[in-house]
């Protein structure tokens, strides 16, 4: 490489490292994995020294990266939270054994803890009382979100006890569970929003929230792992953290000490197939010297401890061709690029594609049709593309070139300022956006027509039947006896299907019409809120956002919804087709408030009721119901077939389980 192409390749390191920082810690939408982002690092440091006349006091290399935002007040760490060093490789870890042992001129102990995929936070407690929470910002300076942090569970407020220090800082790791994170993508997906990429990414766009009440909504959890202060109980790492938790702490049970690096290695085999099983996400292993004395005589680099290293698992990888590339247009008319690839296993599953996520992510990888690429599973789930080997690279690979047309409609195709994918914005013309829009409006959670899906709808489509949902309502038997897939028992099923659907209550009926924004539950407020499709078509933005859970951005969705002449004609032809657009007076009153500030967990199935009949009566009597257990639900009402996931959490966190019968005794007796 010559001066020139050094100098080239340098300023576009540091142009994507310095987007990507800011992607991760301000945005909280990562496009890339660390052990990615840590190559490209990695690689403008062997640049820097190999060609120093190009420094730049400012280059990524010098830096640490930051989360702080404006919306929040900044505070100084009295102790900066500096970062660990990372490594990947047995040798680098065994070369950090051998530069401690060099320095203390004696075998330390280690302490072996699992790396946490969160949010890094620092706690400060007086007196037994949280005062302040502040995020780990650019390591000198962050962000204060105490609001938010309170709203946290397992972070206790007050402490159990008496012999903690008057006035000392705790820091851990908060995180998003699986089952969280699965219900909170499911819900964004409904609603219209991109899915989050991973639990970390999910987890730091939460505590950057400015509302507490939605933080508190989606149930983080936190670990901590670090005391410091004046006057600590111990002069070691690992009592101090057995002490905190009879403080009432959350301390991880996985922690354990080790006398060398040989049960460092042991601690490292062990947990990298186990990690894979636990509730959370986990990235790799964080190796501490236990003793504070020796940690003072290692001292600090200028960005890391010595006494410190973070091994981190490489995520699973194979290399397959990409044989070509879609671009699928969805419901809210965001333009996915899917790679198309040779059938490979990976993760004990056949892969055949692969996102690619969007212009600029293909753009970096420079990944061209007839490539050998990298594969892994994006947060350990999705499939992406993460890399190219270049020595396989034919000749006559095809750079792949991003559409500045929509694929399905040929409208110009926007990148809204602040989005990293391009949209059409032809929702009403362009065919999959219609066709994803009746699919949503018949799905089981919004009206629940038996007898259509995806191909059914598309065949209705093609032939000219719906072009939006109110058209369901003028099939006849007829017309689908006259397409491929219907015969008669078929046709009168769906036809019956259709008609019930009119008995469907207001609130999944709203859902199901699909305003940007408003997924199931925020359907229910806005429906037990406004009480008719008129009230809140005609309620203005100051009232939509005295809604529960309804901000800026689904109050503006809303109002221009109701603004746009096509959607009220819409809505216009269902009332005329005689759905529930309002409720009824006994829907509005509350049965009773036996139920009132409960939240119910329902599993399984029921005998009396259907599932969703189950849980409009616990609207019905005050209560709340959610889908995953957490320490925070109230009671889990069992049925048959329960998932025994569920039930053996709701045991291990001592949350009241009822059956069917004592669900309905319990309401019954609130009359």
């Amino acid at each position: 490489m010559d001066t020139q192409q050094a100098k080239e390749r340098i300023d576009f390191l540091r142009s994507e490292l310095h987007k990507h920082n800011y992607l991760y810690y301000v945005k909280a939408q990562p496009e890339i994995t660390d052990y990615e982002f840590d190559k490209l690092l990695k690689e403008l440091s062997e640049l820097e020294k190999q060609f120093p006349q190009f420094y730049d006091p400012n280059s990524p290399t010098k830096r640490v990266g930051s989360d702080i935002t404006k919306e929040f007040a900044q505070v100084k760490h009295e102790y900066p939270m500096i970062s660990l060093a990372n490594t990947y490789t047995e040798g680098e870890l065994r070369d950090f054994d051998q530069r401690v042992k060099k320095i203390l001129g004696e075998q330390p102990e280690y302490v072996c803890e699992l790396k946490f995929d969160g949010v890094a936070i620092s706690l400060k407690y007086i007196d037994g009382k949280l005062v302040q929470a502040v995020s780990r910002g650019d390591g000198v300076v962050g962000d204060d979100v105490t609001n938010n942090i309170r709203t946290i569970r397992p972070i206790p407020l007050t402490l159990h006890g008496n012999d903690y220090p008057k006035e000392f800082e705790i820091r851990g790791e908060i995180f998003m569970p699986h089952s969280v994170f699965e219900s909170l993508n499911q819900e964004r997906e409904e609603i219209g929003d991109a899915p989050f990429a991973n639990p970390r990414n999910a987890t730091a766009g939460t505590i950057k929230l400015l509302n507490s009440a939605e933080v508190a909504r989606r149930k983080l959890d936190c670990y901590l792992y670090y005391l410091l202060g004046e006057n600590l109980p111990y002069q070691n790492h690992y009592d101090n953290l057995q002490k905190a938790k009879e403080w009432g702490f959350k301390i991880s049970e996985h922690i354990e000490r080790k006398p060398n690096i040989n049960g460092v290695f042991e601690y490292i085999n062990h947990w990298e197939k186990l990690r894979k099983k636990l509730p959370y996400d986990t990235d790799g292993v964080v190796i501490k010297v236990n003793d504070y004395s020796q940690q003072n005589i290692l001292g600090l680099t200028a960005k890391t401890p010595r006494w410190a290293i973070a091994y981190k698992y490489k995520p699973e990888q194979v290399s397959t061709e990409l044989l070509s590339v879609d671009f699928q247009v969805g419901r809210t008319g965001a333009v996915t690029p899917v790679a198309n690839l040779t059938p490979v296993k990976l993760g004990g599953t056949i892969v055949k594609r692969a996102s690619l996520h969007n212009a600029d992510q293909i753009a970096l990888l420079d990944v061209r049709i007839g490539d050998f690429v990298y594969v892994e599973k994006g947060g350990e789930i999705i499939p992406k593309i993460v890399g190219v080997d270049q020595s396989k690279r034919s000749l006559f690979s095809k750079p792949i070139s991003f559409p500045t047309t929509c694929p399905e409609c040929g409208s110009k195709l926007e990148k809204p300022e602040g989005e990293a994918r391009h949209f059409c914005p032809n929702q009403y013309n362009c065919p999959p956006q219609i066709k994803g829009r009746i699919e949503h409006f018949i799905s089981r959670k919004a009206l629940n027509i038996d007898g259509l899906g995806e191909e059914t709808v598309a065949l209705l489509y093609n032939n000219g039947l719906v072009n939006d949902v109110s058209d369901l309502y003028r099939i006849t038997r007829e017309q689908l006896l006259s397409l491929d897939r219907f015969a008669e028992k078929s046709a009168d099923n769906a036809i019956q299907s259709i008609e019930k659907s009119k008995s469907v209550p207001f609130p999944r009926v709203l859902y199901g019409i699909g305003i940007r924004y408003v997924g199931e539950t925020t359907a229910k407020g806005l429906a037990f809120h406004f009480g008719s499709i008129e009230n809140l078509a005609n309620a203005s933005i100051d009232d939509l956002l005295n809604v529960e859970d309804v901000g800026e951005r689904i109050a503006s969705s809303i109002k221009d919804f109701f603004s746009n002449p096509i959607n009220l004609k819409i809505i216009d032809n269902l009332k005329k087709a005689g759905l529930q657009l309002n409720l009824s007076e006994n829907e509005l009153q509350l049965k009773s408030d036996k139920l009132k500030g409960l939240t119910i967990v329902i599993s399984g199935t029921f005998n009396r009721v259907s599932r969703d009949e189950l849980k409009e009566l616990i609207q019905q009597h005050g209560g709340k119901n959610v889908s995953s257990i957490s320490a925070s639900t109230s009671m889990l009402v069992a049925g048959d077939k329960m998932g025994p996931a569920k039930l053996e959490k709701a045991n291990r966190l001592g949350i009241k389980i009822i059956s069917e019968d004592d669900f309905f005794e319990l309401i019954n007796s609130a009359n």
